[in-house]
C-alpha cells in the first residue's frame, strides 16, 4: 500500500510539472504537439495508478478480512481441542476405575471357576469311591469273613488325637468353603463380611495358596472403599509374603494404580515399570503399558 501511495505522488508531480509546461510559452508548434501527447500519456498514467491504488486498497481489505476470520476460527479450535483433551482426560480416569473394578470382579470369577473346578474333581472322584463301595456290597464273595469292629473300637476310639486337639480343629473354619464365601461377598459387594472371611483363611491357613489370594482380595477391598494406603500394604503383603502366588502381578499393577490415586506419581510409576520388567507376557502388564501411555510416560523398548 505504500509503495503504490509513492507511485502516485510521483504521477502526480509529473502531471504538474506537465500542465505548467503546457501553459508556459513555448518557441516552436512542434514542442506544443509533443507536450500534448505527454500530457495524455501522464493523464492515462494517472488513471492506471488510481485504479491500480482501488484494487490494492480492495485486495488489501480482502486479505485483512481474512486475516481476521483466519485467526478466529484458529482461536475456535483450540478452545475446541482444549475442551475436548479436557473430556479425553476425565473418560480417561473414569475408565480406568471402572476397567480396575472390572479387573478384580474377572478375577474374582475366575477363581470361583477354579475353585468349582477343584470341587466338581473332588466330587467325581467321591462318586467314583461310592460306586467302588457299592460295587463291594453288590459282590459279598469279596468282602473278607469276621471283619466286624473289635469290642470297644468305636469312632471315637479311632479318632486321632487326644482331647486337648479337638477344640482347636472345631474352631477352625473349613478352608475352601470359607474363601468361596469371602469371593461370593466381595462379588455382591459385601466388603465388610467378606474381609472377615478372607482374615480367617489367612489366620488359620496362613501357608495355604489361598491365603496368598485372601490377601490379595483384602487389597482389592480397601482399594474399592477408597482406602489406598491400606490397598497398598495389603498389596506389599501379597509380594513379599506369597511371591510366587498367581495374583503377585495383579497386586503389583494394582499397588502401581494405588500409589498413582495417592498422588505419589512417580512411586506409581516406578511400580509399572516394575511389573512389566516382572511379568512382560501378562495381561497386567499390557494394562500398566497402557497407563502409562495414557499419562504421556515413555516405555523402554525393552519393555
Amino acid at each position: 500500500m505504500l509503495i503504490a501511495h509513492s507511485l502516485r505522488s510521483r504521477f502526480l508531480a509529473a502531471g504538474l510539472l506537465a500542465a505548467l509546461m503546457a501553459y508556459a510559452p513555448s518557441p516552436a508548434q512542434a514542442a506544443s504537439k509533443e507536450i500534448v501527447e505527454l500530457q495524455t500519456q501522464v493523464q492515462q498514467l494517472l488513471d492506471a495508478v488510481q485504479r491500480l491504488q482501488s484494487t490494492v486498497d480492495s485486495k488489501f481489505g480482502l486479505i485483512q478480512h481474512l486475516v481476521e476470520q483466519t485467526a478466529d476460527n484458529a482461536n475456535r479450535v483450540t478452545a475446541t481441542v482444549d475442551a475436548l483433551q479436557k473430556k479425553l482426560e476425565a473418560q480417561s480416569e473414569t475408565t480406568n476405575g471402572k476397567l480396575d473394578t472390572a479387573s478384580g470382579q474377572v478375577q474374582a470369577l475366575n477363581d470361583s471357576v477354579d475353585e468349582l473346578k477343584s470341587r466338581m474333581a473332588k466330587l467325581d472322584k467321591a462318586i467314583q469311591d461310592l460306586q467302588g463301595q457299592l460295587q463291594n456290597i453288590q459282590n459279598p464273595q469279596a468282602n473278607a469273613p469276621g471283619a466286624q469292629p473289635a469290642p470297644g473300637g468305636g469312632a471315637a476310639n479311632a479318632a486321632p488325637g487326644g482331647p486337648e486337639g479337638a477344640p482347636a480343629a472345631s474352631q477352625a473354619p473349613p478352608l475352601k468353603e470359607t474363601y468361596q464365601a469371602g469371593l461370593r461377598d466381595y462379588n455382591t459387594g459385601r466388603y465388610q463380611v467378606a474381609q472377615g472371611e478372607f482374615q480367617d483363611v489367612l489366620t488359620y491357613y496362613p501357608q495355604d495358596d489361598l491365603a496368598g489370594n485372601a490377601q490379595f482380595y483384602l487389597g482389592e477391598i480397601a482399594y474399592q472403599q477408597k482406602d489406598y494406603a491400606g490397598a497398598v500394604k495389603a498389596y506389599n503383603a501379597v509380594l513379599e509374603g506369597f511371591p510366587g502366588s498367581s495374583k503377585a502381578a495383579a497386586a503389583q499393577l494394582h499397588k502401581g494404580n494405588a500409589l498413582l490415586q495417592e498422588n505419589k506419581r512417580d512411586a506409581g510409576i516406578r511400580e509399572l515399570r516394575a511389573l512389566i520388567q516382572r511379568h512382560p507376557q501378562t495381561p497386567e502388564a499390557d494394562q500398566a503399558r497402557h497407563k502409562l501411555n495414557s499419562m504421556g510416560v515413555r516405555i523402554a523398548a525393552k519393555q
